[in-house]
């Protein structure tokens, strides 16, 4: 399997998971042709893609959704909460519904030789989810948009070999920062977005020897930094109540506005 994460952050997500047979994305949240480079980089086009992946209806999680699906007629996986808002867009009023596949939280499915295990998230949208990528015996997970986790979220994330884990605020950057009243509460809520500390918390109960990598996502512009980001989450893990220290790990940033290195597994 690879990992990569073409864009991530609180503009625009959009990550490749693939195996040697089979390609999707995760997300399309930023413009079709910056999708293109990225996938072009990776030595493939939008013809390569089997599948895209839907966590949710924000537009920094569909914003390219509607030209990457007319454009190659790829089949788009989500849920009826999802593809109901989604329906319900303006911005989205091109799209062929016919190209929607309703997926249910807790339902594996498959896309060729990817076995796809979505998963309840908290977060402020119609019925968000994340995903588990199993290939054989290998596994990547995607979870972002996170106001909160628990045992339910733990568990599915468990044993994997790569991860991409929404950071996406440091709580006082967010505290003291201009954003109105009433954001920075939704932003902080159960049903918000994971803090660095947090991300870190949820990152030590993931952890084990095979753990090849970890990608730090969905950075806020406003309210954070790739290095605080990076050190608030080594602070927790080093400190925390586990075994390792950070650098027993590959933990990295992925940015918003490049593509990232490919983890193989």
């Amino acid at each position: 399997m690879r990992l990569c994460s073409i864009a991530s952050g609180s503009s625009g997500n959009c990550i490749y998971v693939g195996s040697d047979d089979t390609h999707v994305l995760v997300d399309a949240g930023i413009s079709g042709k910056r999708i293109e480079q990225g996938l072009n980089s990776l030595e493939l086009t939008g013809k390569d893609i089997d599948g895209i992946l839907i966590t949710h209806e924000h537009s920094d999680h569909i914003s390219g959704l509607g030209i990457m699906a007319k454009r190659y007629q790829i089949p788009i996986y989500t849920t009826g909460g999802t593809a109901d808002a989604i329906s319900r867009m303006k911005t989205m009023k091109n799209l062929n519904m016919e190209l929607i596949h309703e997926i249910r939280e807790d339902e594996p499915f498959q896309i060729k030789d990817l076995t796809i295990h979505p998963f309840t998230i908290p977060h402020d949208a119609a019925q968000p989810v994340g995903y588990r990528l199993e290939c054989g015996s290998q596994s990547v997970g995607i979870a972002t948009d996170l106001g909160k986790y628990n045992d339910y979220i733990v568990d599915n994330l468990q044993n994997l070999d790569a991860l991409l884990l929404e950071a996406n605020h440091d709580i006082r950057m967010l505290q003291v920062g201009k954003y109105p009243y009433y954001l920075k509460q939704r932003i902080l809520g159960d049903r918000g977005h994971l803090s660095n500390e947090n991300a870190g918390r949820l990152l030590c109960r993931l952890l084990h020897d095979n753990l090849k990598a970890v990608f730090l996502g969905h950075l806020s512009k406003e309210n954070n930094y790739e290095a605080l980001a990076y050190e608030t989450v080594c602070s927790e893990v080093t400190l925390g109540d586990n075994p390792y220290r950070s650098c027993d790990f590959k933990i990295q940033v992925a940015k918003r506005d490049c593509i990232s290195e490919v983890v193989t597994i």
